[in-house]
């Protein structure tokens, strides 16, 4: 979406210049004339061109999208409009991606379509539970509430990825640094030893030439190790198009020793919190399961689940269709059916999403307190064999000399 340049004149007769976001120049000129200005030109304003993103890029921050919820939520109780709330938000929004689709859903509202039908498009950037509460608020009468409910749902979910992201950080820094200084003691120390070594026709100790061989080595396979990576990169790239492989893969990574039950804990916290947070807000069990089934990160979980909706319709209940499914525990089984028989089903399965999440927690923190001093001693065994590799041929160098 362009950027334009609006030649604008006030009543009083002042004319000036304003940059503004629009998807044509026709809806920018109506956006001014609607404010009571007069519009004397409108152009591309080239100069604030947006750069294509890259196809991993996440465009829109969850905090963006929080605090978006959070402005609507407190303008919608304060009596403004819909229409109106967006459009004060927008108008002071940052994020070029956050105000571009903003933009889309006002124009969607005004040709008459409701808050759910015009963010409905954008289901695979917020997801469907978004649009879920939304409709869920209009059906009830009561939006704001929902939206309220929905920004305590986003908040938890973001604090969780956050967690999880903080928490891998330290590890990957050790393992890139120790890799570096290989790298460079590898490449550049290394044959400069060699170099000097064949000075004095003086054999390298075994773990120089050791290390100068795989450096060697390393170099010659870049340009196929680089090719091979790409090409690999590529074709998963593709092949996670389709929902088979998805699910392959998906499998594949709970055959990782303790990665089973980081995914498993973490799709039944998923699952639980965002049907919770759907029946909660008014929407039906049967409605809700599919959604709530979607929030499974792990497709090949999601799939172990998918008969759910089926056996709710032929009578049984949910808590029984769970245990079917072959990897809810007992203990979200039997919340769950305390849940139904007390007719407090959203609120268990909130306690359920709390109790997992501990354990998700729980289980981060204990893989990072586990691998840190594990690549901590890595790195002291590189830098070691880096050492031998430097001060043995300084002391094979002293005795040729001696």
């Amino acid at each position: 979406m362009p950027y334009f340049i609006c030649r604008l004149a006030s009543e009083g007769g002042q004319s000036f210049s304003q940059s503004f976001l629009a998807p044509s120049a026709e809806d920018c000129r109506k956006h001014f004339e609607s404010e009571g200005f007069c519009v004397l030109s409108v152009k591309k304003d080239w100069k604030r061109l947006t750069v294509p993103s890259f196809p991993f890029e996440k465009k829109i921050k969850d905090k963006d999208f929080i605090m978006f919820n959070q402005e609507l939520a407190a303008l919608l109780r304060a009596g403004y409009p819909i229409l109106k709330s967006l459009e004060i938000i927008t108008s002071r929004t940052k994020n070029i991606h956050l105000k571009e689709l903003l933009l889309g859903v006002e124009g969607e509202i005004r040709s008459g379509k409701a808050l759910s039908e015009a963010f409905s498009p954008h289901e695979k950037r917020f997801t469907k539970v978004y649009t879920a509460s939304l409709l869920a608020g209009e059906q009830g009468g009561n939006l704001p509430a929902t939206i309220g409910r929905y920004i305590d749902y986003a908040k938890v979910i973001a604090e969780t990825k956050s967690r999880i992201r903080s928490a891998l950080i330290y590890p990957t820094l050790l393992l890139t640094f120790s890799l570096i200084l290989m790298g460079v003691l590898v490449n550049f120390i290394l044959p400069q030893f060699a170099r000097f070594y064949q000075d004095f026709q003086a054999q390298l100790p075994a773990v120089s030439r050791l290390l100068i061989g795989l450096a060697t080595l390393l170099r010659k396979m870049t340009p196929f190790v680089i090719l091979s990576g790409i090409a690999a990169v590529l074709a998963v790239s593709r092949l996670k198009k389709r929902e088979k492989t998805r699910i392959l893969l998906d499998k594949f990574k709970l055959r990782i020793p303790y990665a089973r039950k980081l995914w498993s804990e973490t799709g039944i916290s998923l699952f639980s919190r965002t049907l919770g947070l759907l029946i909660e807000a008014g929407i039906t069990l049967l409605v809700s399961l599919p959604i709530a089934i979607q929030a499974i990160p792990n497709k090949f979980l999601a799939q172990q689940t998918r008969h759910l909706p089926d056996d709710i319709r032929n009578g049984e209940s949910l808590s029984d269709s769970l245990a079917k499914s072959g990897y809810f525990p007992m203990l979200a089984i039997d919340m769950i059916r305390i849940g139904e028989t007390s007719a407090n089903l959203h609120g268990l399965l909130k306690e359920v999403a709390d109790v997992f999440d501990e354990k998700v927690r729980d289980r981060v923190n204990t893989f990072v307190s586990l691998i840190e001093p594990v690549i901590i001693i890595m790195m002291g065994m590189l830098v070691a064999l880096m050492l031998l590799a430097v001060y043995l041929p300084i002391f094979n160098i002293i005795q040729v000399t001696r």
